[in-house]
This record gives structure tokens, C-alpha cells and sequence, in this order.
């Protein structure tokens, strides 16, 4: 899992990719390509 500064360019990257918040953070999400994970922060 990346942690990153900006997520919004990474989201763009698959098509899969979902943004998600949980517990007061933002995560990239992607059940058929599991490397674009990431966490905001």
C-alpha cells in the first residue's frame, strides 16, 4: 500500500479504482488489480 499526499491522480489510473473513507481516512480501493492501494496521509 502507497501512502500519498494526493489520491485524486492515482484514482484516475484504473478504471476499477474506488475512493473510500474510513475512520477519518481516505483510501484507494481495487478488487481486480490489488496494487493501486493506497492510503491518504
Amino acid at each position: 500500500m502507497k501512502v500519498r499526499n494526493s489520491l485524486r491522480s492515482l484514482r484516475k489510473r484504473h478504471r476499477d479504482n474506488q475512493l473510500v473513507r474510513r475512520r477519518g481516512r481516505v483510501y484507494i480501493i481495487n478488487k481486480t488489480n490489488r496494487r493501486f492501494k493506497a492510503r491518504q496521509g
